[in-house]
């Protein structure tokens, strides 16, 4: 067993190399309205909007491969080489981003740079959830996998907090033309300065002992064929959790900014602050419910979560769009970041817990990255041609209920670690 300050040294590692690895993400996501601007002017914002979020959406169809391919290379060569791996690729990512000409200076090759960007993020990205998750829980002393795996979500916490704080201070402190002549390329250049630290603190990072135990005991490797055909409940009780987590995430989230801005006339300013607000509840919850669900299971507050996105969503986004002002946008977002830390604190264990330790990485990344592809990376995308086509601003909120609504059928059909013997063995 690690020392506990070997052990800390391990999970920080992974917790500042994850939240980098959604940081730039997050980012994109934030500088939409900015980017389609520059990148994707059109004739009207709708226009401009759709294409930028269409790029947005499209690095997310290279998150199955790049899941896939990290996942089975971390179950056969180790949890910490596949982490390199990816840190290294979103640090080159991100410098595309971040020191890509606008369309006026160089034409048509601007926009192709910054979707390669998304293309290479989108691989790195697909591999980073499992991995990284697969290695918290393996990671974890007994009786507190809740408590570790709930880590990884504070470091998407963290990461949109990060990417929250960069949009504040830009949008606050630069005028609209500063902004968009170089005050955007800020945020990106930060999370491009932090790149070379994850690099260097994944180095250090040594394969959890129960991995290890693994590839003794099964030193043939499993195609995914038979990973999918041996775990087919596994993988689909995972596809629905998070089909849950990857919407609330992309809509409640990195959706919220431009929702404020160009339905609710809220400046981008005031609604990043209150996103930093409100995610500053998410990233203190996230841990408390974790730690819970190691004492109480990870169905019941997950049973909290979904039940409570249904019963608010509506009634939240209309009082919202009814009067929209600063101080409500501030009390919808606190109270739906709070209901998603109640939903995300158990998810990383639950998860994880659905597969065995031989083909963790591989299994959830495949089912990870195909919810996350279908049903988050074109979230904004649908939801702008859905608010547009309907008439109704709050059309969002009817994309997180179908979220909220298979989250919960999930919830009840998941396994618990008495089903999985390695996990049970390993507490």
């Amino acid at each position: 067993m690690n020392k506990p300050a070997s052990r800390f040294s391990q999970v920080a590692a992974v917790v500042i190399g994850n939240a980098l690895e959604w940081y730039d993400f997050i980012v994109f996501g934030f500088l939409t309205v900015v980017i389609a601007r520059l990148f994707f002017p059109a004739e009207d914002q709708y226009s401009g909007l759709l294409l930028t979020t269409a790029t947005f959406g499209v690095g997310f169809f290279m998150r199955p491969v790049g899941g896939v391919m990290l996942g089975l290379y971390a179950d056969r060569y180790g949890r910490k080489a596949a982490l390199q791996v990816i840190i290294a690729l979103m640090t080159l990512a991100m410098a595309m981003s971040t020191f890509a000409p606008p369309r006026a200076a160089i034409g048509v090759a601007a926009p192709l740079i910054i979707v390669l960007a998304r293309l290479l993020q989108g691989f790195a990205t697909g591999g980073e959830y499992a991995i990284a998750t697969a290695f918290l829980v393996e990671s974890a002393p007994a009786h507190q996998r809740g408590f570790y795996g709930s880590l990884q979500q504070v470091g998407l916490s963290l990461a949109a907090l990060g990417g929250s704080l960069a949009g504040m201070f830009v949008t606050l402190g630069l005028t609209p033309e500063q902004l968009d002549s170089w005050g955007w390329r800020l945020p990106f250049a930060l999370g491009l300065l932090i790149g070379p630290v994850g690099i260097w603190v994944r180095r250090h990072l040594q394969d959890p002992a129960e991995f290890l135990a693994a590839q003794r005991l099964q030193p043939v490797r499993t195609p995914l064929w038979m990973v999918v055909r041996a775990h087919l409940r596994a993988v689909l009780v995972t596809f629905g959790l998070v089909i849950c987590g990857t919407i609330t995430y992309y809509i409640v989230l990195v959706y919220m900014p431009t929702f404020a801005k160009t339905q609710l006339g809220i400046p981008l300013a005031e609604a990043f602050t209150a996103q930093v607000i409100a995610l500053l509840f998410l990233t203190a919850g996230i841990p408390l419910v974790g730690a819970w669900s190691d004492r109480v299971g990870r169905r019941v507050p997950m049973l909290i979560g979904s039940i409570a996105f249904l019963v608010l969503l509506v009634p939240l986004f209309s009082w919202l769009h009814a009067a929209p002002s600063w101080g409500r946008l501030v009390l919808v977002q606190s109270t739906l970041c709070a209901v998603i830390g109640v939903f995300y604190g158990p998810l990383a264990a639950a998860v994880t817990e659905q597969f065995p330790t031989g083909v963790r990485a591989t299994g959830l990344s495949l089912a990870y990255n195909l919810a996350v592809m279908l049903f988050g990376g074109f979230a904004q995308f649908f939801v702008t041609w859905l608010i547009n086509f309907t008439g109704q601003p709050i059309a969002a909120a009817y994309y997180v209920l179908f979220g909220a609504s298979v989250g919960l059928v999930a919830t009840l059909c998941m396994r618990t670690p008495a089903h999985c013997p390695d996990l049970e063995a390993a507490t």
